[in-house]
């Protein structure tokens, strides 16, 4: 494996399927047996999850909601997503733990960085969930944060498109994807590939970012094995 500890930021729409809203049963059983095939390779896995399949604190705030307010609502979107996870992958008998930047001792660890370490190093997966734990940050920033402090060798973004292009591909066919392309060149070129803290945050920390399809089957183990798949985001 060319990776040893990845992060992977999951969006929630990720988890919706085929499905309107909510969470579809089968993805979530397909991604765990595409995490499962990494930890018996010993690949250290770390997940951030986001909560738009369920609440966009931005989007209630364009409904005229106290945008504190809901941010709040879409960090516990995020540990609904991040438990429905969990139970998936230990349903396909991957030993995870969940935790959290907001306090629900009840039902997930506080976000603790020895402890996520520790975690790791005794191969369990661990979810993080959410978010920073602070409004008006993204989960693309939390993902960059924590892939920070738990030292992680990539960002992984599992998206529906195969990587970054100059254009949107689902809109426009004579799109061109990029197979390497550098954190300035994103930057100057205005491409989105995450929120611009996160992305900034990614670059002032050299730490490279993949962006590629979650939903073909096998692509997960292909980037993680170094194949290139997606488009790497370095300097």
């Amino acid at each position: 494996m060319k990776y040893k500890r990845i992060l992977l930021k999951l969006s929630g729409e990720a988890l919706m399927g085929s499905r309107q809203y909510g969470i579809d049963p089968e993805r979530l059983a397909e991604y765990a047996e595409e995490i499962k095939v990494l930890t018996e390779k010993g690949v250290e896995v770390a997940i951030v999850i986001g909560g738009g399949n369920i609440f966009r604190g931005v989007a209630g705030a364009m409904n005229g909601m106290d945008r504190v307010q809901g941010d709040h609502m879409g960090m516990l979107a995020t540990v609904i997503n991040g438990l429905a996870l969990q139970n998936a992958l230990e349903d396909a008998d991957v030993k995870t733990r969940l935790q959290t930047a907001i306090k629900i001792n009840e039902v997930a660890e506080p976000f603790i960085r020895r402890k996520a370490l520790s975690h790791l190093r005794k191969g369990r997966v661990v979810i993080f969930g959410g978010g920073t734990g602070n409004p008006y940050f993204t989960t693309d920033s939390a993902a960059v944060l924590r892939a920070i402090e738990i030292e992680a060798d990539v960002i992984l973004k599992g998206t529906r498109v195969d990587g970054i292009y100059n254009a949107d591909p689902e809109k426009d066919s004579s799109a061109i994807k990029f197979d390497h392309i550098t954190f300035d060149d994103v930057l100057r070129k205005g491409l989105k590939v995450m929120d611009t803290t996160a992305f900034t945050l990614s670059q002032e920390n050299q730490l490279p970012i993949i962006v590629f399809d979650m939903n073909k089957k096998g692509n997960l183990l292909k980037v993680v094995s170094g194949e290139n798949i997606g488009t790497k985001v370095n300097l």
